[in-house]
């Protein structure tokens, strides 16, 4: 890889991590225009591009994160139950991500992805968000069932946590907030788990560039720090149909040149 391919994967990391447009399938995408081959070092800097967004994250709602480790002890918990589904979901759907990581089924679970955007922007189970905690408490553990979908590459996480809130009453406010807030833990530990398989699996990564993990990691970070701020105050507004039209037009797109030519 490149330190100009580096560059390119570290800003569409950034510029897609904190849009419900699926940041995994863009980069995705660019890697198969650059004939970038998947490898054991591709997940190592694919990791360290997600360290970059997730810094980004991190420095953005660090008030806010504090707030809920020394008073909101609420909330804390309703992440931590939002948790829950993930580990189970990761092993009974893997024959499922390992059949959907073709690239061929990419422009397809677009197209679910705006599918998913279109019903949380019109349907609704509830108009009031859950009022008792009992009722949150099931509201999270759905929140979390759904990010599991994103498991799926091509299936944008934020979209599947957000779209999920909003149908069960929550507004877009607390939907975007709540879905961040659960992508901190989630995102941790996916990368330790992915380097744990990496550790076990006792293969030292061939041809991994130091130097395009740094250009990578913080093209990422600095991009996402510009994207972060704009990605709320437009997705609190609660109006996903412009991102909607976006992953379908991009999905049909791919799936036609993928699947005809």
């Amino acid at each position: 890889m490149s330190l100009f391919e580096a560059f390119i994967f570290g800003l569409l990391q950034g510029l897609t991590e904190f849009l419900p447009i699926s940041s995994s399938a863009h980069v995705k995408l660019a890697k198969l225009f650059f004939h970038v081959e998947s490898s054991e070092s591709q997940v190592l800097f694919d990791l360290v591009c997600h360290l970059g967004t997730l810094s980004a994250l991190l420095y953005f709602l660090r008030e806010e994160l504090l707030h809920i480790f020394r008073y909101d002890r609420k909330k804390l918990l309703l992440l931590c139950i939002a948790l829950l589904p993930l580990m189970p979901c990761y092993f009974l759907l893997k024959p499922l991500r390992d059949l959907a990581s073709h690239p061929h089924c990419l422009g397809f679970c677009l197209i679910a992805t705006s599918l998913i955007l279109f019903s949380g922007q019109k349907w609704r189970i509830r108009k009031e968000p859950p009022a008792t905690f009992k009722h949150q408490v099931h509201a999270s553990l759905w929140i979390g069932a759904l990010q599991s979908a994103a498991l799926i590459p091509g299936i944008s996480r934020s979209a599947s946590t957000i779209c999920c809130a909003k149908v069960l009453g929550w507004s877009a406010k607390e939907a975007v907030r709540f879905s961040f807030l659960l992508s901190i833990p989630t995102i941790i530990g996916g990368n330790c788990l992915e380097l744990l398989k990496i550790y076990l699996s006792h293969e030292k990564p061939a041809s991994l560039s130091w130097g395009a993990c740094l250009v990578g990691s913080l093209t990422a970070l600095g991009c996402g720090l510009l994207v972060v701020r704009f990605a709320f105050f437009y997705l609190e507004k609660g109006n996903f149909r412009p991102f909607a039209w976006y992953c379908l037009t991009l999905g049909v797109a791919i799936s036609l040149y993928l699947n005809l030519c």
